[in-house]
């Protein structure tokens, strides 16, 4: 049976990750497996860590794609992949890998999965949470400095430089693709209750061939 594949977009900070735990709280984390875009970041060990600093994380080159792409083909097969760990305070990727297994869902996140036509493509199930830009920034400050040890005055500068307008170049315009878009992330159980449904419905379908 193929895996069903569902993507989980939205803006930085929009409670993705919120939307994310309730879909694996509601179907049960050994059928699911989360693969996170921001692990496939490129790794950027060449470059002094002052220049790391400076590098645009928020536009979509910034990502190597390409490698998820294939990742998510092998694991549609049936074949176990490497998915690399990315370090976020140093902005290189670890010399250990994690090893990922074929999942009857496979569960993605990130804010640009929506951005590559032939990652989209490979989606069952597409949603969008859609979240107010002061909120959103509210987090990722909560967020880099907590997680990534940032200093305020750095998540600031890079949200004005590059957060802010790759949100509006490349994520927000994505939302078209959405199957369903979550106002509020996990806020929205209404929204929520209508991810549940569909998910069943697309598990139940996959399960019995004859449902049309």
């Amino acid at each position: 049976m193929n895996p069903l594949i569902i993507g989980v977009a939205g803006g930085s900070g929009s409670g993705k990750t919120t939307v994310v735990k309730h879909i694996i709280n509601t179907i049960g984390k050994d059928n699911i497996l989360l693969l996170q875009h921001d692990s496939y970041y490129r790794d950027l060990k060449h470059l002094p860590f002052e220049e790391r600093t400076e590098q645009n994380f928020d536009h979509p080159s910034a990502l190597e794609t390409e490698l998820m792409i294939r990742h998510l083909k092998a694991l549609s097969e049936g074949y176990q992949v490497e998915v690399p760990i990315y370090d976020f305070t140093k902005h290189i990727r670890k010399d250990e890998t994690r090893l990922a297994e074929p999942k009857k869902i496979i569960l993605i996140d990130g804010i640009l999965i929506f951005t590559e036509k032939e990652l989209r493509q490979l989606l069952d199930i597409k949603l969008y949470v859609d979240t107010d830009d002061d909120i959103r920034l509210l987090r990722r400050i909560q967020r880099d400095i907590v997680e990534r040890d940032r200093q305020l005055e750095n998540v600031l500068t890079q949200y004005e430089k590059h957060v802010r307008p790759m949100h509006l170049e490349f994520v927000e315009p994505t939302k078209r693709y959405a199957d369903i878009i979550i106002p509020r992330g996990g806020e929205n159980q209404v929204a929520l209750d209508m991810v549940n449904a569909l998910i069943q419905d697309r598990l139940k379908n996959e399960m019995d061939p004859s449902t049309e």
